[in-house]
């Protein structure tokens, strides 16, 4: 049931378009799309994405996290259905396992890209999970980017579900966010302290040509250019579906928790950009499998204590909206279970094939 008292949230996911039977990445996104259906203003649910092997979904703003839930399941079945109708289906995989060799799709800005980026472009196919949570201003939306540096690499962890990379195992629980970090303006940042500084820095790193538009600032969190957003960015796109909505729960948490340390005045956590970037290159190494460098600290502790130090340090929002229960019953799952990196391990030591790897996540994408 929605709710008009809490923050919404929006979710992109990105998923790999791969063959049925062998597991191969498959460049069908034109296919798929041709088929897909249309909302009620004639616009498409999917889009394409960089590469022809990939297709990307987006929910409506939601306040209730049942029915975000809901919406998650039932776009994954819908892309499956239609990937199925062009020859394909479809995997919740922030990386594919087999070798691949990506196209790029369609368009001038996708050939701008391949053109000035080269290799970078052309082994980005990756796919991640993007949680836009709705802020009431700029000037809000920077200072909750301010507060909330320190816990994305957190997240990351969390949603780790990329050790495969052309058919090799990494050692990363989430390869893609190394692949995702040769973009230029890709990462964390420093502290903004207006959104007028913000907006600036966005003008001057355009400004350099490097990056086409403001559609390519890549900050590990941004405000949305299209929406009244923050939009958190530094997540693999998740196996488990209740992933997805454990992320976007605690996403909301961090932005609703941020926002209220900016009204009383408390100042956000001076970290550098440095010690952000050996946080989020732990949390990719060790995922939930290890230690994670905690926030408060920057010191390596357990990741399933950094973990719980993340649902206190958004208890009380959790709480006023009504999803500390659940948070909490979603959380314990997952780190007793694991995250899609250790799914994808298990699978391999009990096939030994990287193409049942493949299917099987495919199987349980579709659900």
């Amino acid at each position: 049931m929605e709710d008009a008292n809490v923050r919404t949230v929006g979710v992109e996911e990105e998923l790999l378009l791969v063959d049925s039977e062998s597991g191969d990445a498959r460049a069908l996104s034109t296919a798929v799309l041709a088929l897909a259906e249309r909302r009620a203003d004639g616009e498409s649910v999917f889009e394409s994405e960089l590469h022809d092997q990939q297709l990307e979904f987006a929910t409506e703003p939601r306040s209730g996290m049942s029915d975000l839930a809901e919406e998650i399941l039932r776009w994954r079945a819908e892309a499956a259905d239609r990937a199925a109708e062009a020859g394909a289906a479809v995997a919740a995989l922030a990386t594919s396992p087999l070798p691949v060799s990506p196209s790029i799709g369609e368009g001038e800005r996708y050939r701008w890209l391949a053109e000035h980026f080269g290799l970078t472009a052309q082994e980005q196919l990756t796919c991640g999970c993007h949680v836009h949570v709705s802020v009431e201003s700029d000037e809000e939306g920077v200072a909750v980017l301010d507060r909330i540096r320190p816990w994305l690499p957190v997240l990351l962890a969390l949603s780790a579900n990329s050790p495969f990379w052309q058919a090799q195992d990494t050692s990363y629980e989430s390869y893609r966010s190394r692949v995702w970090g040769r973009w230029p303006s890709a990462g964390p940042v420093e502290v903004f302290g207006s959104a007028d500084r913000y907006h600036e820095q966005v003008r001057q790193l355009v400004g350099t040509g490097v990056l086409r538009d403001e559609g390519m600032i890549y900050f590990d969190a941004r405000l949305s250019h299209r929406y009244p957003t923050v939009e958190i960015r530094v997540a693999d796109v998740c196996l488990d579906p209740a992933d997805t909505v454990l992320l976007a729960t605690l996403a909301r948490g961090l932005v609703e928790t941020a926002a209220r340390a900016w009204r009383a005045g408390d100042p956000p956590d001076p970290a550098a950009v440095s010690a952000l970037r050996l946080a989020a290159w732990q949390a990719a190494h060790s995922g939930m499998e290890g230690r994670l460098l905690h926030p408060l600290t920057m010191r390596p502790e357990p990741a399933t204590g950094v973990a719980g130090a993340l649902l206190t340090h958004v208890r009380d929002a959790l709480e006023d909206s009504g999803d500390l229960a659940a948070a909490d019953k979603a959380l314990r799952t997952l780190l007793a279970r694991g995250t899609g990196a250790r799914a994808q391990r298990d699978l391999l030591a009990g096939s030994d094939s990287l193409r049942a790897v493949v299917t099987e996540c495919a199987a349980r994408t579709r659900g």
